[in-house]
């Protein structure tokens, strides 16, 4: 009988609104106390704990904390890195976890370039097998190649940052390299992190990410995952989730760029926005670069009704092509003409500026100039321009 916690994908300091990385940071605080209340025999981190291999000092304080509390209730922890917290050198954050005693790295093997070979990790009558996730899907090449050590172990973790067959199919048939997960040594239990999905197939589990990572994520998963595994129940896995914070979605087409903000503060304001990650995602046209939607305004009025985070997506929000007639008598004001002609249908205070911009470009480097000189002259100019 065993009992265990299976996470992935932390990406601790991965968000960079601060906002979003304490959210990020509360989710795996709770995953962590979730997984002392169990009483859970060990906890399994599949990778990608941090966002890098070398975190900032203020995210390593908070995650030491968090290990401390963890050792002390005297459950251990085992992992393997990332593609995100992977180095190449070998060196990461990670070592300094293990060799605080707060963690073991069950990535342990012996590579001849014919046969990978995996080498146990053994606790009580659980044994550990893991393999790193690497950068740009290396690691799908050294895994068909993947033996695994005989051991007298009685359950078998195999622990993985990649991606398999079964995932693919299910993200749509992505163009990315994979490894068919039958091709891969039978193990009781095999932990996979990397792909940021909910699935289970046969032994491989991939429990999620313990909170999303990007707008997409947020859309699609609301909020943070990972699992807990009981041989002992009758339905030995649990998906348990991790709510922080409600997410709101807003959808608003723009065909009146004059109206989008008005439009989109009026969407606000009609709904319960309190403490809710609101995702605004805006689709549509502007006419003109003039005519911008005033996001300023937008995340002031946000604030003001307790909106806990404003996220917004323009991916699909585009700009009117400006097409203008030029009648030029000759080839060398085509320049001066069409800065002109721009100046007059679209009036701004910036465009006494961009006559002065234009030359101030046209500067040519030196015979024996760097390039750093060269670019800090041209910066210098154009700051003499725009007087600041």
């Amino acid at each position: 009988m065993v009992k265990f916690a299976h996470m992935a994908d932390v990406h601790l300091g991965g968000w960079k609104q601060k906002p979003m990385q304490e959210l990020n940071f509360q989710s795996f605080q709770k995953a962590i106390d979730i997984s002392i209340q169990e009483k859970v025999e060990f906890l399994l981190i599949a990778g990608d704990l941090f966002d890098t291999a070398y975190p900032s000092i203020e995210i390593l304080k908070e995650t030491f904390a968090e290990f401390k509390k963890l050792k002390e209730s005297g459950t251990p922890c085992f992992l393997i890195s990332g593609s995100h917290d992977y180095s190449v050198s070998g060196k990461t954050f990670l070592d300094v976890l293990e060799k605080s005693g707060f963690c073991k790295n069950v990535s342990v093997f012996e590579d001849d370039g014919s046969v990978l070979l995996l080498k146990p990790t053994k606790f009580r009558d659980v044994v550990f097998y893991g393999y790193p996730g690497k950068k740009t899907g290396l690691d799908v090449g050294d895994l068909k190649r993947l033996k695994l050590e005989h051991s007298d172990g009685k359950f078998k973790i195999l622990m993985l940052h990649t991606t398999i067959d079964k995932a693919v199919e299910t993200l749509g048939n992505l163009p990315i390299d994979y490894i068919k997960a039958d091709s891969l040594p039978e193990t009781d239990y095999c932990a996979l992190g990397h792909i940021h999905i909910l699935l289970k197939y046969k032994s491989f589990v991939y429990p999620g990410p313990v909170f999303p990572n990007n707008f997409a994520e947020l859309e699609n998963l609301k909020h943070g995952h990972f699992c807990i595994y009981d041989s002992n129940s009758e339905v030995p896995l649990r998906r348990i989730e991790l709510k922080i914070k409600q997410t709101e979605r807003i959808e608003i087409k723009i065909n009146n760029s004059s109206e989008a903000t008005e439009k989109i503060i009026s969407e606000l304001n009609k709904r319960n926005v309190y403490d809710k990650i609101i995702l605004l995602r805006i689709s549509g046209e502007i006419e003109s670069p003039q005519n911008q939607i005033k996001f300023f305004q937008i995340e002031e009025f946000a604030k003001r009704k307790g909106v806990y985070f404003l996220l917004k997506n323009t991916h699909n929000l585009k700009t009117k092509e400006i097409e203008m007639e030029l009648e030029i008598e000759k080839s060398e004001n085509v320049e001066e003409e069409t800065i002109k002609l721009y100046s007059s249908q679209n009036p701004s205070a910036f465009d006494s500026f961009i006559p002065q911009l234009m030359n101030s470009l046209a500067i040519e480097k030196q015979e024996g100039e760097t390039s750093e000189t060269f670019s800090s002259r041209i910066l210098d100019e154009s700051r003499k321009i725009l007087r600041f």
